[in-house]
């Protein structure tokens, strides 16, 4: 029997999925290059208002009676039985009204009340909009922190600072583009409040710490520049080269760029957070140097300087403080809301001051505020109604205020009802603030997607209006 040479056996299946392995792998990684130069690619859907974010972030949730939104029936019924069905919420409080403790005052042309807690910040009431009138889904910290990050109450979405990063891109060469500050406390949830979910690992956050070193593994391993680019070098044509030997990886893509990254802020982070170009007068202003407002001083000053480099999101959390639950007083209100704002006060006012003049304000955003608010209701931690008395978390109706960006200053937007426990008037939800803050830098939140789990995913899902009453 003789046998035709230019006759060949059908090809076997797992023969050919071996044989185009490679072709699999090339097309995989030109999706991923695809969807992650899309992303640098992507210009604005429109001119952009903002170019940079600052979100002041009181972890805990700070009482709108107590600030921003007063309530003069808390005082007259101070004691008494609230008339109002109130809903379950974490703990389990009296109905007995809480008037607050601080007294309002009126400030600037627009009249504005603000607390005696803030009267740094008062001086800038008409450079800002104070939304009296938001509301969120959750009234536990770790769900309403992943809820206020992501637009979801679940752990794993991209964070609005990674959506940002990926719509934008960074228009700093030695810095990332979302950076997040820290003096000792991250929030409940964790890392995952910063993170970048679905979306690939280059637009999650950076955690800059206090203290000398304030980015882990950031200290060059040799002693000479050249000798450690060269390694690094080397580091980077290995990883190329399992790329091109297995196909993508977006793991792997991502270490590659964080480690150019890396590089590159080895330089630029010393110089950073090097105040001695900064005058005494402006770090003064900050309130670096004053045992209170020190740590918090030098996370609003770096900020300035992030802005000024480029970076797009950037976000402060509020400071650890011995004995104090973070702006989470559900006893000792009086006292805990007190030293949280006398450590954040000054700072703050001196951040907006300093944007302004420097001409930045107009084109960076800047958002105050918690993960939700709190009751007008008592909750009193050790059985009775005494000077220990603090408030429940109140996700119905909480105050947030934002400045400069394309905001209108020296506005007060929506209203709680009498008691400050539900908002009854132009109702802010988390995810119309988020549809408004990428509205401010110039993208349409219906259209920021990335396509995922069989669906164009979106920071505000499928909610979300942007608030144009706000919009200068």
């Amino acid at each position: 029997m003789s046998v035709n040479p230019h006759h060949r056996r059908p090809m076997s299946r797992r023969e050919m999925l071996s044989t185009a392995a490679n072709g699999f792998g090339g097309l995989a990684l030109l999706e991923l290059m695809a969807r992650e130069g899309a992303a640098a690619e992507r210009k604005p859907h429109y001119p952009a208002k903002a170019k940079s974010v600052i979100f002041l972030f009181m972890d805990g949730g700070p009482s709108q009676m107590d600030t921003f939104d007063p309530k003069p029936r808390l005082t007259k019924e101070n004691g008494q039985k609230i008339p109002l069905k109130t809903p379950t919420t974490v703990f389990n409080i009296s109905d007995k009204v809480y008037g607050s403790p601080f007294t309002f005052k009126q400030y600037g042309q627009s009249g504005a009340w603000v607390s005696e807690l803030f009267p740094h910040t008062a001086e800038c009431v008409d450079d800002m909009t104070i939304i009296r009138s938001m509301v969120a889904d959750h009234s536990e910290h770790t769900a309403a922190n992943y809820f206020m990050h992501s637009g979801s109450g679940f752990q794993g979405r991209p964070s609005m600072g990674a959506w940002v990063n990926y719509g934008l891109g960074s228009a700093s060469d030695n810095l990332p583009g979302f950076i997040v500050l820290e003096s000792g406390l991250i929030p409940p949830g964790g890392m995952d409040c910063f993170g970048s979910g679905f979306l690939p690992a280059t637009y999650q956050g950076t955690l800059f710490r206090k203290g000398e070193h304030p980015v882990a593994d950031l200290q060059p391993l040799e002693s000479e520049a050249a000798l450690q680019k060269n390694k690094l070098g080397l580091l980077s044509k290995l990883n190329q080269g399992v790329v091109k030997r297995f196909g993508a990886v977006s793991e792997i893509d991502a270490t590659i760029a964080n480690y150019e990254m890396a590089f590159r802020m080895q330089s630029a982070v010393p110089e950073l957070l090097d105040f001695s170009q900064e005058s005494e007068a402006t770090k003064k202003m900050y309130g670096i140097g004053e045992k209170l407002t020190d740590e918090f001083g030098r996370e609003c000053l770096i900020a300035r300087r992030l802005v000024e480099r480029g970076v797009r999101f950037i976000e402060l959390l509020s400071p650890a403080r011995p004995g104090i639950d973070r702006w989470d007083q559900h006893g000792s209100l009086e006292s805990g809301h007190r030293i949280n704002a006398q450590s954040t006060d000054k700072p703050i006012a001196a951040l907006l001051k300093d944007l302004k003049a420097r001409g930045l304000l107009d084109s960076t955003l800047v958002v105050w505020g918690g993960e939700f608010g709190r009751t007008p209701c008592a909750q009193f931690p050790d059985g009775g109604y005494v000077t220990r008395i603090g408030r429940d978390h109140n996700p119905f109706g909480f105050t947030m205020w934002m400045a400069g960006g394309g905001v209108k200053g020296g506005k007060v937007y929506g209203a709680t009802d009498e008691y400050g426990y539900f908002a009854v008037e132009n109702k802010v939800h988390v995810h119309d603030l988020h549809a408004t803050m990428l509205h401010l830098l110039g993208m349409d939140h219906t259209k920021l997607t990335y396509y995922y789990g069989g669906r164009n995913m979106r920071l505000t899902d499928v909610h979300g209006n942007v608030v144009k009453d706000i919009l200068a």
